[in-house]
């Protein structure tokens, strides 16, 4: 898909929330010429109705009201540009981990936001850039993880390393790691079983898992935590829990096309001050891609 082919699966992907936050805008906008404090009150409600988060809506709204002064913005459009670029600045741009090569990529999160799929896609994705990938299943509860993941693999036309239900995950991640550094593999990628951040027990094995594949590997390793964006605040709530643990190195955040808040990206992305590497906006192979902070911005404001 070409980037303007993007830009506009994109820009119909964020169609909700765009709908929801531009039409508000609009009817803000269209008195612009009062840029008086109810107009960046209403600004601040708009933008919290749509997840930004009290505190980046905040601190956008008062940089926002601060440029318009300083660069004398009087029109509807100069706002927008504005807000725009100020959205855009809100996210970390450095540290995809996917720049690596060799690298080994742990994905982690709870049931439901789509890792196997994900994994599934940049194996994909990987492949397609002519890069050598090795999966692991380390996904041991469900069978059917390791099935939609073994399908993935022979559509990649990669290996994956799978076990028995109820193997040790971390013996996965090991065997995972060991097989990319036989093969000299470019990327290895890693599917964890979800798992809720309220469970201790289960989120102390996660941290064997991690713990294991980091001692095992040779290359680079980061954990990347993939997030549903239709969970809204909740999905904040998950980022900080699973970051104060796990020391998160990147986000994927999916579902954009399913929500009506995409300011959720900006709450999470500032809390744990990560890159968001990958945004997911459908089902297709080509909905899921590098996250563009500018394009983002555009996309959910228009």
């Amino acid at each position: 898909m070409s980037d303007i082919g993007w830009k506009d699966r994109l820009a119909r992907g964020m169609s909700k929330s765009r709908q929801r936050l531009g039409g508000q805008l609009n009817t803000l906008m269209g008195r612009v010429v009062d840029l008086d404090d109810d107009f960046f009150a209403e600004l601040e409600e708009t933008l919290i109705s749509a997840d930004f988060g009290f505190k980046p809506t905040l601190d956008i709204v008062t940089t926002l009201r601060e440029q318009i002064k300083v660069r004398a913005i009087a029109d509807a459009q100069g706002v927008r540009e504005l807000l725009i670029d100020i959205i855009a600045s809100e996210f970390e741009t450095a540290g995809d981990p996917f720049q690596f090569s060799p690298v080994t990529i742990l994905v982690v999160g709870i049931n439901g936001p789509g890792k196997t799929t994900s994994v599934g896609k940049l194996a994909k994705q990987a492949t397609d850039e002519g890069r050598s990938v090795v999966l692991g299943s380390a996904d041991t509860f469900r069978a059917a993880a390791g099935e939609q993941l073994e399908i993935w693999a022979q559509r990649a036309g990669v290996d994956i390393v799978l076990r028995q239900r109820g193997t040790d995950p971390a013996s996965v991640s090991y065997a995972t790691v060991e097989k990319a550094q036989t093969e000299r593999a470019d990327l290895a990628l890693i599917d964890t079983a979800g798992r809720l951040h309220t469970s201790p027990d289960l989120m102390r094995e996660l941290e064997k898992v991690q713990r294991v594949t980091r001692e095992k590997s040779s290359a680079p390793t980061f954990t990347v935590l993939v997030i549903d964006a239709t969970t809204g605040q909740n999905g904040l709530v998950q980022a900080r829990e699973f970051n104060k643990l796990l020391a998160v190195d990147a986000l994927i955040l999916t579902k954009l096309d399913g929500t009506a808040k995409g300011g959720i990206a900006v709450a999470i992305a500032r809390e744990l001050q990560v890159p968001i590497v990958r945004i997911g906006v459908g089902e297709g192979i080509d909905d899921l891609r590098p996250f563009n902070p500018r394009e983002f911005a555009e996309a959910l404001i228009g």
